[in-house]
């Protein structure tokens, strides 16, 4: 059977020496996010492995021992034909240092790769390192330095039609699970021939400009900084707006409207920064005229609107997806890391928190007809981690409300919002401007452990001639929180452990929009996403204007 064209659903075959269940999993994981994989079969190495005519990409991993001369002969026929061939620890150097346990220092050779277009330049990773016997013909990607000397570590070269991969990293379940080295190995399973821009940037643009550190600004500094990426318009009513982002990004194209902006064919995916209340008719436009959408958050105001953005997106054939920027924050990700990795047992309780006692913005933020009301702002965010976190919808969303001291803006001073399961898990969100003492941001509760993340206020201070002493506080949800684990122990008590920060992703949603619009690869925050988080702000918002009353979500 001939490998699957580029558009055909694309099975893949992994063939483990090494099978565990973890490694499995872990393998699975890895193809699972491929392009066009629609079913990964896994089995050990020997006999009884079935032939690899049937499947665009197989998985070798580890040792070929135990596969016999006529199976292995079939299946460098098969990549010849087109099909692509990841060998995962195999063709290791001999020496001391073979195999050995440590943390390297993967660096990325050639970043024009299929492989390597926006990972970054040299990442960390633990792991079983098997340097490589690099073959003339071979394209090194990665190397790592081993006593000061470059050693390849993932190569890639042209077998007929097809491609072979090989990769010296991956020998532990660990590693697999390293992001960067889990993008380069999902993406050794593309065809040769499968669509990509080769290298032609897409061309990007903002709706509704933030000059001087704004969303508008950010957007545009994000695409210029990220491979595969050209920011060439901004969209904006105010005169003043589009002259800061012309003197901000010489070069680009200032358009007054949406429609001026949609006949410009050099645009072909619109970030939409305007306040929420116009999220849903400015994607609309932009979509039916055949342009991505990535929109800032919440997604829209109204189930009903997100509803009609999706369908309009799916009608049109066109991208939509929504800036959740806190997904990566350093504290979230480790969070998300410690739950994941069971340190905290089964977790049952979430709570989350942002505010203080000071006036709110006078900006649009504060006014609800346009912003959408307190919820929308933070709770979009907060309420996101919290899905993540949990795994699943809640059962009911029930809302309290305080307007008690700041009466020149129409967002609420206070509201509290908890969500509830049908398995008695439950999880709390407050946004305050009336709490003279903070909250933690986070604190989780699991079976096994409790963890508390607490907000680091910062301020910046300098002189100046004639002034004296001026001090400039940030926001002081801007700074990541620090993060302590208490674990109970049998005959022991509580141990408790500072948890440390992932490391920073700058970017990381436009890197992602990029992988998408340029490699076909899976969004990180998809509609359903956006919308999931809109059913939630939308029952909030309408729990709170009666009086706490409970909105049963299910099936939102």
């Amino acid at each position: 059977m001939a490998p699957p064209t580029v558009n055909e659903p694309m099975p893949v075959l992994i063939v483990s020496s090494r099978l565990t269940d973890r490694r499995r999993s872990a393998l699975t994981a890895v193809a699972a996010r491929a392009v066009g994989v629609t079913r990964t079969d896994v089995v050990p190495a020997g006999p009884d492995v079935p032939p690899p005519g049937g499947y665009g990409a197989v998985v070798v991993d580890g040792g070929t021992d135990g596969l016999n001369d006529d199976w292995l002969r079939a299946l460098h026929g098969h990549v010849e034909a087109g099909a692509s061939l990841l060998h995962i620890g195999g063709d290791g150097r001999l020496g001391a240092d073979a195999g050995r346990l440590g943390e390297w220092f993967a660096k990325v050779v050639s970043p024009t790769s299929v492989l390597t277009q926006r990972v970054r330049d040299e990442f960390p990773i633990v792991d079983r390192l098997r340097p490589l016997r690099s073959a003339p013909a071979a394209q090194v990607c990665v190397s790592v330095s081993v006593g000061y000397e470059d050693q390849p570590v993932i190569t890639e070269v042209a077998a007929g039609r097809g491609r072979i991969v090989t990769s010296g990293l991956g020998n532990t379940e660990g590693a697999l699970e390293n992001e960067e080295l889990a993008t380069i190995l999902r993406r050794a399973l593309r065809s040769r021939h499968a669509p990509d821009r080769g290298g032609r940037p897409v061309g990007l643009a903002v709706v509704g400009y933030g000059p001087y550190g704004g969303m508008g600004y950010h957007h545009g500094a994000a695409a210029r900084a990220t491979a595969g990426l050209d920011l060439v318009a901004a969209c904006d009513e105010s005169a003043e707006r589009r002259k800061a982002a012309e003197e901000e990004f010489p070069g680009i194209r200032a358009y007054t409207t949406v429609a001026e902006l949609a006949r410009d064919d050099d645009v072909e995916v619109v970030v939409v920064a305007t306040p929420p209340v116009s999220h849903a008719s400015i994607s609309i436009e932009l979509l039916r005229a055949g342009k991505h959408v990535a929109c800032e958050k919440p997604l829209c105001l109204t189930v009903g609107e997100a509803d009609e953005m999706l369908a309009t997106a799916q009608a049109h054939d066109r991208v939509l997806t929504v800036n959740q920027s806190r997904r990566w924050d350093t504290d979230f990700v480790a969070i998300q890391r410690a739950v994941r990795a069971g340190m905290l047992g089964e977790l049952f309780n979430v709570e989350t928190f942002v505010g203080g006692f000071e006036h709110p913005c006078r900006a649009w933020h504060s006014e609800e007809s346009i912003s959408g009301g307190t919820v929308f702002d933070w709770g979009s965010h907060h309420l996101d981690w919290i899905l993540l976190l949990m795994g699943d919808m809640p059962a009911v969303v029930e809302a309290h409300g305080h307007k008690r001291v700041w009466h020149d803006v129409t967002n609420l001073d206070q509201l509290r919002v908890r969500l509830r399961w049908d398995d008695g898990r439950e999880a709390e969100f407050v946004d305050s401007s009336v709490a003279g003492i903070r909250r933690p941001k986070f604190y989780l509760q699991g079976a096994a452990g409790t963890l508390a993340g607490w907000y680091r206020p910062r301020t910046f201070e300098r002189l100046e001639p004639g002034v004296g002493l001026v001090v400039e506080r940030a926001h002081h949800a801007e700074a990541p929180a620090e993060l302590t684990l208490a674990r109970y122990e049998s005959d022991h008590g509580l141990s408790e452990t500072r948890l440390p920060l992932a490391a920073p992703q700058p970017f990381a949603f436009q890197r992602n929009l990029a992988d998408h619009l340029a490699l076909g690869e899976p969004l990180a925050v998809t509609p359903d996403e956006g919308r999931r988080i809109v059913v939630l702000l939308e029952a909030a918002h309408r729990s709170s204007e009666r009086a706490g009353t409970p909105v049963d979500v299910r099936g939102g």
